[in-house]
């Protein structure tokens, strides 16, 4: 593990993910005491990441659905280039300065005046980078129409660069309560906004536009509830000490993005922006779960695993076995049901003339199980202090994702592009993940054979599903209430031990018998 004159062992997290870390007091704790002291903290994080992920995740749910009857595809698809030069932009922008500050030994006053500095600058800079090139990225992604929308929308890292290390101190100091609530703040306004600009005719500027406010109003927010002063000012070492950690975490979370977000240039290249507008669509379908289990794992998980692997390497290896598998068997039923029900779920949620996204979806849930585990085995390697291991294995993922890209998009269309990357997920990215984490000292034995058991009941489950969809076609509601109700049983009773299920039913029974003697009573 690398270290630093004069600061600890590196155990920074994620800029995006919202990672947090013990309090001082907390960072110089003894080994015995030190798990239970994260624990507290960690889980206190946890349920604020969870509440408010799930709140803005449904609030953005029913926003889409508004959205989709407001707008045209096209509109979806020149937001969709403009939210991908966003989402690039934002996870960069600092240049990894924020993560930087969250993971600090020493003092936040020896910090934030620097940090600041270089936070406030590198949002500059890329801000008029971005600008400049606007025109430039809206026609590689076969949409030049979305260049205004690209500008507008990426301004909102001018906003995050002066509350960046406000926003750090508070996942510091495990405040996510603050965070959510400013958080939660910004998004109604963002859904006041879109919805009323959509309504009178605005196209993908109402999606930017709601962004734009609500990054403004939540980042006020943040930047009072830090109580901390603006103080600027410029320490070579403080800078170098930064830079050195947070440019790999930078550059891993960025090639990250990129990633993520190749589908929307590939395609929106090979087959325009109407195309591109139902990619868009279930590619966001396929998002729900990350967006919500990710994130709120993100709050937590880098700064466990890097207390973990600084007091006690045997509970490390333990947690990373028992969270991954976790993990896995939270996300799958979710991807059965998209992978079986793809065209019920999309008639339902956005109606008929939504149906090509269907097609889409089921792969792309597919890949959305990679997708998570990836980015698990990233926090991983981020929490041991091992960054540049977690950029070498995206970027060793994007030498085949953009290839298999654009062939499946040639071959196949928006579905080629799906069956693309989620075979570049399950061939390329968590092979490479495993061995990134072997070679870091992870076992990975122990953790492939606990995954045996939820994969096995995914299968049963995905098979009940579809034929219990087969057997029974109707209306789509009834389809996905009967489909997903056999499979989800099917895949509980299996990924479930018996003795679990047991323990589950005794203490149901003895709530409704308490219910039922207090009804008499």
């Amino acid at each position: 593990m690398e270290r630093r004159q004069g600061v600890g062992p590196p155990t920074t997290g994620q800029e995006d993910a919202g990672a947090g870390t013990a309090p001082e007091s907390a960072a110089g704790t003894a080994p015995e005491t030190a798990a239970p002291s994260i624990g507290r903290l960690a889980g206190r994080g946890l349920r604020w990441g969870v509440a408010g992920t799930l709140l803005t995740r449904a609030g953005s749910f029913l926003m889409g659905l508004v959205m989709a009857r407001l707008l045209t595809p096209e509109d979806f698809g020149v937001y969709a280039v403009a939210l991908a030069a966003m989402t690039i932009l934002m996870t960069v922008k600092d240049l990894g300065v924020m993560a930087a500050v969250v993971q600090w030994r020493g003092g936040l006053e020896e910090v934030t005046p620097t940090a600041t500095v270089l936070s406030f600058v590198s949002a500059i800079g890329l801000y008029a980078v971005f600008f400049a090139g606007a025109p430039y990225f809206a026609a590689l992604a076969g949409a030049e129409e979305a260049a205004p929308v690209v500008r507008l929308l990426t301004a909102v890292i001018l906003v995050e660069g002066f509350t960046a290390v406000r926003s750090a101190v508070l996942m510091r100091r495990f405040e996510q309560d603050k965070i959510t609530m400013a958080i939660g703040a910004g998004f109604l306004a963002n859904g006041t906004i879109a919805i009323t600009l959509a309504a009178q005719g605005a196209g993908a500027f109402s999606f930017a536009w709601g962004q734009v406010t609500a990054a403004v109003i939540a980042g006020t927010i943040m930047f009072r509830q830090a109580r901390l002063p603006l103080r600027l000012g410029f320490d070579r070492d403080v800078a170098r000490r930064l830079l050195r950690f947070g440019i790999p975490s930078a550059a891993a979370i960025g090639i990250e993005t990129m990633l993520l977000n190749a589908g929307y240039i590939v395609v929106g290249d090979i087959m325009g922006p109407i195309w591109l507008g139902y990619f868009l669509l279930a590619f966001n379908v396929s998002s729900w779960v990350p967006g919500v289990i990710g994130a709120a794992v993100r709050y937590v998980s880098v700064p466990g695993f890097s207390r973990l692997s600084e007091h006690d390497p045997a509970a490390f290896a333990e947690g990373v076995r028992r969270s991954s598998t976790a993990l896995l068997a939270t996300v799958l039923p979710v991807a059965m049901v998209m992978v079986a029900l793809s065209h019920p779920l999309i008639a339902l949620l956005y109606g008929e003339r939504w149906d090509s996204s269907a097609g889409v979806l089921r792969f792309l849930a597919l890949a959305m199980v990679t997708r998570m585990l990836t980015a698990f085995a990233l926090d991983v390697l981020t929490g041991q202090g091992n960054t540049r291991a977690g950029m070498w294995m995206n970027v060793g993922h994007g030498v085949l994702l953009i290839p298999m890209l654009i062939a499946g998009t040639r071959l196949d269309g928006i579905r080629g592009a799906a069956i693309g990357q989620a075979l570049a997920g399950v061939l390329v990215a968590l092979p490479i993940a495993a061995f990134m984490l072997r070679r870091c000292g992870v076992p990975i034995r122990p953790i492939a054979a606990s995954m045996l058991r939820p994969l096995a009941a995914f299968g049963c489950g995905l098979a009940v599903t579809a034929g219990v969809n087969w057997l029974t076609p109707g209306p789509a509601l009834a389809e996905l209430v009967l489909g997903a109700g056999a499979g989800l049983i099917v895949y509980v009773a299996l990924v479930v031990p018996r003795q679990r299920l047991r323990e589950v039913a005794g203490q149901v029974a003895d709530r409704l018998g308490r219910r039922s003697r207090l009804t008499r009573e």
